[in-house]
């Protein structure tokens, strides 16, 4: 059968002895020259296809590094901001089916350059918005008009403040309300995010299976996690320059900053969100430029050509008409797998296994995107922390953490040799542990910070339910105050009042973040003190919130290691997933299928989380035009008890569904694992997969356990 075989590939391929023998004789030297050139371009390719993955995923953490900053800017509540963060995944949803059937015949590296572009279009397009909707404006006291005149916060008497001074100021907030009342800028940032999703769409399969069909096979793997690596370092850089950024006031460079009378701590802060996204949008286009340049196909390694040949079809490939050979062939195999497509799919789903699989991935993916999204404004709200802060402690902190789980995870199942069952055993284990955790963090929360009727009553007055109505008490009852404001200050006794005119304040010095309010009368240690100052700004948090803030940090790292652990495993066991009884295709063929059921899982749980914090709120602020803006303040306590509860309650079902997983699995006789490496057929299957469809495995597991989606722990 050999000699056969061997005689039909001379007969069809029309060679006669003597031209095989000179190209024997040449096959050294050409075959060198092809492996240089094949090496040198896939090598250029690679540090292109690295730089992108750079690029994408240092912009995709600064937007969450960024949520606080948007809420305060637009004047929006957390759960518009869930909408806005969930316009990635609509745009990755809306062209994953395209790109997965047309990615393949076209120009990939063309297409992940328009890619690049579409990414940095709308990462231009979100920060837009800031050259258009004019300056910032916070709540502030004007403590002079000019260097003669002096107000009183508390106005009992309207005509101490000059008539054309009110004029003036009334004028600014109609003019304000013109140009706002048909404005919803944070639309924008919404369709930005949403071009992002697009343009990030082909990068990440298509990159890969060009790395794939194009490497030697065995340097494809190695290539491929190097990519991962840089892949890994980009959300550092991200909520860096998210840190750097939230120290800079938002209109810098347009205003005097000295004129500004709010610190970073101050909760109407806003940083200068926009900076961020120009420079991303800029290294977004420089990472496309190198894919307009390199060519649509690459000469095949030698090893990688012979391996591609079976024996079954080589026969049937003739070299003067090999293109119509193999488009026959190619024809054939198409309406093979349409065939077989929807039994498969049918059987895929009779699969229990798959399906609990699914049931808690996409439940344990809703619980951590809605807990990395509002990490950044739980820690701001539940320690006193600042935005700069918050970003430079996940980004230098956490990802690392991240990072090396699930290094960690891939090592200990190289190690112990874990099969299926171990590695559905580690990933339950892993999120067993990863959640239980996160319990103690209950634990680990501070205290309401003391605001004079909302958390705490005015002294001598009685605690009132209404939180609107416990601002007012016979301490300001003769001052004419509005509700609406914020513009806390803190008093010498240590509580925050919520304005100068609520604290009874008759009179100020200074101005800016230098000014002092005098004769405020609710301001004091007792009934009995009548007067007492108070300086611009909230008091801090009580004395022992570094101390929590710090156990925070130390249990916080130990979650993200630990639920990263089972990063690996899960992905080892979705690819090694049971075949039914009658031979239904290998896992790995429908990994795209399970992407696409996971994807939407990013959707409605920033949504949903945003709704459930928007319900902690106990002080609201007020829009230039009237209706709700963005939350001043939050119940401490009740922001704990719903962002973990919520956290953990999803989790906890998740977790259910992979002790079913696991049950399943063990109550197949023989166990799996003696199955995939004792059935020949069923493992030539999972070794094909492994190989054929490298790119969808490698997909599936950048989808769920991609730096972007669970470096934010």
């Amino acid at each position: 059968m050999e000699i056969s075989s061997k005689e039909n590939t001379h007969f069809f391929s029309n060679n006669t002895i003597s031209p095989v023998d000179r190209s024997s004789f040449k096959s050294g030297s050409s075959a060198s020259k092809e492996k240089q050139s094949c090496c040198g371009g896939i090598k250029l390719f690679l540090g292109a296809l690295s730089f992108v993955y750079f690029a994408k995923a240092l912009s995709g953490s600064y937007l969450k590094s960024t949520i606080t900053q948007i809420e305060r800017r637009f004047d929006i509540p957390s759960s518009l901001v869930g909408v806005i963060d969930g316009s990635f995944e609509i745009g990755n949803l809306l062209i994953i089916i395209l790109v997965s059937y047309f990615g393949a015949k076209l120009h990939r590296p063309r297409i992940i350059g328009a890619g690049c572009l579409i990414m940095s279009a709308g990462t231009f397009l979100i920060a837009m918005p800031q050259f258009f909707m004019g300056r910032y404006r916070y709540e502030r006291f004007p403590s002079t008009i000019n260097s003669t005149v002096s107000l009183s916060p508390c106005l009992q008497d309207k005509s101490q403040t000059p008539l054309s001074a009110l004029e003036k100021s009334q004028a600014k907030i109609n003019a304000g309300c013109e140009k706002e009342a048909g404005s919803s800028m944070w639309i924008y940032v919404f369709l930005g995010n949403l071009l992002r999703g697009i343009g990030e769409t082909p990068i990440q399969p298509l990159g890969i299976a060009y790395i794939d069909d194009y490497a030697v096979e065995e340097n494809a793997a190695l290539y491929i996690g190097c990519v991962q690596t840089v892949a890994i370092i980009g959300p550092i850089f991200g909520f860096l320059l998210g840190s750097l950024c939230a120290k800079l006031y938002v209109d810098i460079g347009f205003v005097d900053l000295d004129s500004v009378s709010i610190s970073p701590k101050d909760v109407q802060w806003v940083g200068a969100w926009w900076l961020g996204y120009l420079i991303a949008g800029v290294i977004s286009i420089l990472a496309g430029i190198p894919f307009w340049f390199l060519p649509r196909h690459l000469p095949r390694p030698q090893g990688r050509k012979d391996s591609s040949t079976s024996s079954e079809h080589s026969k049937f490939i003739i070299e003067e008409s090999k293109d119509q050979g193999t488009s026959s062939w190619q024809r054939a195999r198409l309406a093979e797998m349409a065939k077989d497509f929807l039994p498969s799919l049918k059987s895929l789903f009779g699969n229990p296994v798959y399906i609990l699989y699914l049931c808690a991935s996409i439940i344990q993916f809703n619980s951590l995107i809605g807990m990395v999204t509002y990490k950044p404004k739980y820690i701001e709200q539940q320690y006193g922390q600042t935005s700069s802060k918050t970003n430079f402690v996940i980004g230098l902190i956490n990802i690392p953490a991240v990072a090396f789980g699930i290094f960690s995870g891939g090592l200990i199942m190289k190690r112990f040799g874990v099969g299926v069952v171990g590695a559905a055993k580690l990933s339950l284990a892993s999120s067993f542990l990863g959640y239980l955790l996160l319990l103690s963090l209950f634990a680990m929360g501070c205290g309401n910070s003391e605001v004079a009727g909302l958390t705490v009553p005015y002294h001598g007055a009685k605690p009132m339910s209404d939180h609107e109505q416990a601002l007012f008490s016979e301490c300001n009852s003769g001052c004419s105050c509005s509700r609406n404001d914020w513009d806390p200050i803190c008093g010498e006794d240590g509580v925050t009042y919520v304005s100068p005119c609520l604290a009874g304040c008759r009179a100020s010095n200074g101005t800016g973040k230098n000014t002092v309010f005098f004769n405020c009368s609710c301001v004091g240690a007792s009934e009995s003190s009548q007067s007492s100052s108070a300086v611009v700004g909230p008091c801090q948090k009580g004395k022992e919130c570094p101390k929590m803030f710090l156990y925070f940090l130390v249990v916080s790292v130990i979650t993200s290691y630990t639920l990263s652990v089972g990063g690996t495993p899960g992905y080892i066991l979705l690819l090694s997933l049971p075949l039914d009884p009658e031979g239904s295709p290998c896992t790995a063929n429908f990994s795209p299928l399970f992407v696409c059921s996971t994807h939407p899982a990013g959707i409605p749980a920033p949504v949903y989380f945003g709704v459930a914090i928007d319900t902690t709120c106990l002080k609201w602020g007020s829009k230039r035009c009237g209706g709700r803006g963005a939350c001043r303040l939050y119940d401490s306590r009740a922001l704990r008890y719903v962002y973990l509860g919520l956290t953990l309650v999803l989790g906890t079902v998740s977790i259910f569904f992979s002790v079913a997983v696991l049950w399943v699995l063990r109550k197949r006789s023989p166990p799996q694992d003696e199955i995939l490496s004792a059935n020949g057929d069923r493992g030539t299957c999972g070794t094909k997969s492994r190989k054929d469809h490298f790119i969808n495995s490698d997909q599936l597991i950048q989808s769920t356990y991609w730096p972007e989606k669970e470096t934010r722990l």
